[in-house]
């Protein structure tokens, strides 16, 4: 075997010299410590490297070791509830035996190859096996149970097969024969390519909403499952907390949170209160459904670039199984930043502010591993991705935005000003939209009330309306304005402050279900219909205001209980006793 050295050394790229045995893309082990790194280039004269660990020490003449084989991850039980780093080795066991810093060249198994598994096996010897076919089930937390699929290009005979009983990640379940004749161990653990998307048998629409609890997400703007949706924001508008609460309460089965470049501290945070809070579908630790990906801004800026690949796969692999995933990558600018360090060290030609001309082709390989897909195996499944974007001054026009929206259907652009004055989710309603909305309609007609979409679209029109009127009060002031409109502005207030905005504090309103969002937009509508009766009578709407109605409705959120619907009843009828007074 040839041997390969170090040549030159640029922070993460290292360079070696002359005709390599390397191929494109290739995993290899850099220098003494050996440091895991990944061939992103090959010429007549040089093989570059870019290194996923700090290359401090590391010197020219050092080994450069070839493994064969491409960036992988391990696919297998004790993923969920683990945390990972951006190449997949497990950052508690690395903890465990180096400390708080963890030393370079450490080169842990992603699982831990010492735990067994209660298995059921689901074939036996004689039978005929497909690509992607469950062969065994094991247990791998209280509320997730793991599919051990046979890999997506194998299929034949299984020629032996263990009984029902305990095993590792490592033990042979099962062995397959090939129609070619080859022989292929079958175990609870597979490895795959981060960068290859994983085949499914179709492409299915995306018909079934991602239901958050969040009244702007689901109401007004809402995400399919297997969709693609962005969140930009400035520093401090809530990005982190809009995802944390995204995959605090969605109803995805599994959820993957890739912490890309993020502060330490965020993701501590995101620990511990993952670690604290009940999962209101199961009763048990939100964890025990949970993958983390801690990348952080301190850790080397290679691993980021990977880190968000590591997590697709991952949500690919539990979509294969038959689970509704969803990916939190937090945030797709620092790992586009990544990209640019990068190719500025590899003297890449750059494009817009100094990002490299691939930016866009690279966004859409991501946001495009999105879907929901009929599998190998017939089951369903869906992997929905929420990229946060962070740019600098707010500036919506620089290119990773700009790029993103070209990839992603749903846009819940973060406002400055709605955060600074506490409105959460600080979604601007006039600067959002879902393309997800008409797709969606069926599925809110069949399930909510054939009226929902009708109100979401009143309610998306009176905010436009206010925002119009806005310009006008700013200018000559509201009490030139007629009733109608002064009536226009009163609801659209009770929409934005009663509605739209969310207290994540309060035992109600933190998540609220779709059909208490229903409830809400109807009564709010029903107030705004009446009160058109009083104007058209010629009645100044300040008499319909001094009754206090209108923030009675804003109060709704708290004071009807998610669990107590005829309420509402109650309001409409209040709303109707008071109007009717009003107008004889």
């Amino acid at each position: 075997m040839q041997e390969n050295k170090i040549f030159g050394i640029n922070g993460p790229v290292v360079t070696v010299k002359g005709h390599t045995d390397l191929q494109m893309m290739e995993t290899v082990y850099v220098g003494e410590k050996r440091l895991i790194g990944e061939v992103i280039r090959i010429d007549s004269s040089y093989t570059t490297i870019q290194v996923y660990e700090e290359t401090t020490s590391l010197k020219p003449g050092e080994p450069v070791v070839s493994t064969g084989l491409p960036m992988s991850v391990t696919l297998g039980p004790g993923i969920i509830g683990n945390i990972f780093d951006g190449i997949q080795r497990p950052l508690t066991a690395m903890r465990d035996k180096f400390g708080a810093f963890i030393g370079r060249g450490a080169d842990f198994d992603s699982l831990d190859g010492e735990r067994k598994y209660k298995v059921k096996m689901l074939v036996a010897e004689g039978d005929s096996v497909q690509c992607g076919q469950v062969f065994a089930e094991c247990p791998e937390t209280p509320v997730v149970t793991h599919r051990a699929m046979v890999p997506p290009a194998a299929s034949g005979e299984i020629i032996s097969a263990v009984s029902d009983g305990e095993y590792t990640v490592g033990d042979t379940l099962a062995v397959l024969k090939t129609p070619d004749g080859r022989e292929l161990e079958l175990k609870l653990s597979q490895r795959w390519p981060i960068r290859n998307p994983r085949p499914v048998k179709n492409r299915l629409p995306s018909v079934k909403p991602l239901i958050t609890g969040q009244r702007v997400i689901d109401s007004v703007f809402p995400i399919a499952k297997g969709g693609a949706a962005a969140i930009p924001g400035g520093f401090g508008t809530g990005k982190t907390m809009t995802q944390h609460q995204l995959a605090k309460w969605c109803d995805a089965d599994i959820i993957i949170y890739v912490g890309c470049g993020e502060r330490g501290n965020e993701m501590t945070q995101v620990l511990t209160e993952f670690s604290e809070i009940t999962d209101p579908k199961s009763g048990r630790p939100l964890l025990d459904r949970t993958v983390l990906i801690a990348n952080t801004s301190n850790m080397p800026v290679a691993a980021r670039e990977a880190s968000i690949y590591t997590g697709i796969t991952l949500a690919e692999y539990y979509r294969d199984m038959g689970y509704h995933t969803a990916l939190m990558a937090d945030s797709t600018s620092r790992w586009a930043e990544a990209l640019r360090e990068i190719s500025g060290r590899l003297e890449e030609m750059p494009a817009d502010e100094g990002f490299p001309a691939y930016l866009p082709s690279r966004l859409s390989e991501f946001y495009e591993r999105s879907g929901y897909t009929e599998n190998l195996n017939g089951t369903e499944g869906s992997v929905t991705l929420i990229g946060a974007v962070s740019p600098q001054g707010s500036d919506f026009s620089e290119p990773v935005t700009q790029n993103t929206k070209r990839f992603t259907r749903c846009f819940w652009a973060l406002d400055k000003s709605l955060a600074y004055a506490r409105h959460y989710p600080a979604i601007n309603w006039n600067n959002s939209y879902s393309e997800y909305v008409n797709d969606l309609s069926d599925w809110y007609r069949d399930n909510v009330s054939v009226d929902f979409m009708r109100y979401r679209d009143e309610i998306c029109s009176l905010l436009l309306e206010e925002d119009s009127l806005m310009e006008i009060v700013k200018l000559i002031g509201a009490d030139v304005l007629p009733d109608d409109q002064k009536l226009v502005i009163e609801i659209a207030r009770v929409i934005r402050v009663g509605f739209l905005q969310q207290n994540a504090f309060h035992k109600d309103d933190t998540f609220v279900p779709i059909e208490k969002q229903f409830k809400m937009m109807e009564l709010i509508l029903h107030l705004y219909e009446r009160s058109k009766q009083v104007v058209a009578r010629q009645i100044p709407i300040s008499r319909v205001v001094a009754t206090g109605i209108f923030d009675k409705l804003i109060q709704m959120k708290y004071d009807i209980p998610n669990d107590r619907p005829e309420m509402f009843d109650e309001y409409k009828n209040e709303i109707d006793i008071l109007l009717d007074g009003i107008l004889k």
